[in-house]
C-alpha cells in the first residue's frame, strides 16, 4: 500500500495503549515539536503534523478500529478479494435517531492511505489534510452517507446541535500579511489547513464553514504576533533603520527590509537621527485592498570601537569639520 503511516510508530506508544495514555503523550510531543518553539525547522513542522494526525485517528474509538483493522491487514499482506467485510458502525438519521447499519469496506481494495486517512478524518478531498475556509465541513447528510453500489470508508456522523464555535489564533507578521495555507489544531484534537486570506489583523474573524459543533461554523480570532523589526500603525508598517554617522553625512543608498523583501532606499545626506522618511505603497492592505506606506526611522548608530584607520580619519575629520551642533542651545 502507497504511503502507510504507523501511527503507533510515530507517538511511541503501544498498540494497547489507552486512550489517556495517548493523550498524555500527544500532548508532550505536540509541545516539543510545535513551530512556535522550533521556528523556520521544516523537519520539527513534519513532525507536528504527523502526531497531530496520528493522534486524530487513535484517540477516537471508531477511527482507530478501523487503522488498526487496515494496518493488520497491510502488515499480514492479506490483501484480497475476500478482505474482512462487514462493519458495523453508527450513524444518525435527520431526526438525530441512532442506528446501525452495515458498510461493505473491502481493505483489498485499499490501495492508497492518503485517501483513506482522508475519508477516516470525516469525508475530506483526496488530498492530505486540505481545507479552505469556504469548504464544506465533515457533516454528512445521513441520507446520503451509503447508497446501493457504493463503497465508503466508514465513519461516525454527528449528532449534536449545530452550534458556531470560535478559536484563537496566533500568526506571525508575515503570514498575516500574505495569507495562504495554513496548519491549525484545535482543542478538540482536530488538525486542519485552511486557506487563509492576506492583510489579516489582530481580532479579526476567519469563518471556516461546518467545522464548528455538529456542521456548525468554526470562527478563528486572529491575533497576529509582534515583529522584532515592523510595527503595524493602521495601514502604514514603522520601523527602525540604523545608519552610520558617514552614511547619514553623505546621504547614500541603503537597503532597507520590508514585508516584500528589500528594497533600495536613496538616504538624503545631513538626515537627521529620530527622522521619518517614507516608502510609498509598502506599507499594509487596509479594508479596501490598498496599502499604506512605509515609515523608516532613521537611528544614527555611534560605532563602540574603531580600528586605527578609522580613528585616524574621525580625528582628521574633528580637526576639518565647520558643524558645531551646540551652537544654538538656548542656554
Amino acid at each position: 500500500m502507497q504511503n502507510f503511516r504507523d501511527y503507533y510508530a510515530i507517538l511511541g506508544v503501544p498498540t494497547d495503549a489507552t486512550a489517556e495514555e495517548i493523550k498524555k503523550v500527544y500532548r508532550r510531543l505536540a509541545r516539543q515539536y510545535h513551530p512556535d518553539l522550533n521556528p523556520n525547522d521544516k523537519i520539527a513542522e513534519e513532525r507536528f503534523k504527523d502526531i497531530g494526525e496520528a493522534y486524530e485517528v487513535l484517540f477516537d474509538p471508531n477511527r482507530r478500529s478501523q487503522y488498526d483493522q487496515l494496518s493488520r491487514f497491510w502488515k499480514k499482506k492479506r490483501f484480497t478479494r475476500k478482505a474482512d467485510k462487514a462493519r458495523s458502525f453508527r450513524t444518525s438519521d435527520r431526526n438525530g435517531n441512532g442506528r446501525s447499519s452495515t458498510q461493505e469496506l473491502d481493505y483489498g481494495e485499499v490501495k492508497d492511505f492518503n485517501t483513506f486517512v482522508e475519508q477516516l478524518l470525516g469525508n475530506r478531498p483526496p488530498s492530505r489534510g486540505t481545507t479552505t475556509t469556504e469548504r464544506p465541513g465533515a457533516r454528512v447528510d445521513s441520507s446520503d452517507a451509503f447508497r446501493p453500489g457504493k463503497t465508503r470508508t466508514a465513519y461516525t456522523v454527528s449528532s449534536e446541535p449545530r452550534r458556531d464555535v470560535e478559536a484563537r489564533l496566533t500568526l506571525p507578521l508575515e503570514k498575516a500579511y500574505t495569507g495562504g495555507r495554513e496548519r491549525i489544531r484545535l482543542e478538540d484534537g482536530r488538525s486542519l489547513e485552511v486557506d487563509m486570506p492576506p492583510g489579516m489583523v489582530t481580532d479579526q474573524r476567519v469563518r471556516l464553514k461546518g467545522q464548528g459543533t455538529g456542521g456548525g461554523n468554526l470562527y478563528l480570532k486572529i491575533t497576529v504576533a509582534p515583529h522584532p523589526f515592523f510595527k503595524v500603525e493602521g495601514s502604514d508598517i514603522a520601523c527602525q533603520l540604523p545608519l552610520t554617522p558617514s552614511e547619514a553625512a553623505l546621504g547614500v543608498p541603503v537597503e532597507v527590509p520590508t514585508l516584500d523583501g528589500r528594497v533600495k532606499m536613496s538616504i538624503p545626506s545631513g538626515v537627521k537621527s529620530g527622522q521619518r522618511l517614507r516608502l510609498a505603497g509598502k506599507g499594509y492592505p487596509n479594508n479596501t485592498g490598498n496599502r499604506g506606506d512605509q515609515l523608516v526611522e532613521i537611528q544614527i548608530v555611534i560605532p563602540k570601537e574603531l580600528n586605527p584607520q578609522a580613528r585616524e580619519l574621525y580625528e582628521k575629520l574633528l580637526r576639518v569639520e565647520n558643524f558645531n551642533p551646540r551652537a544654538d542651545l538656548p542656554v
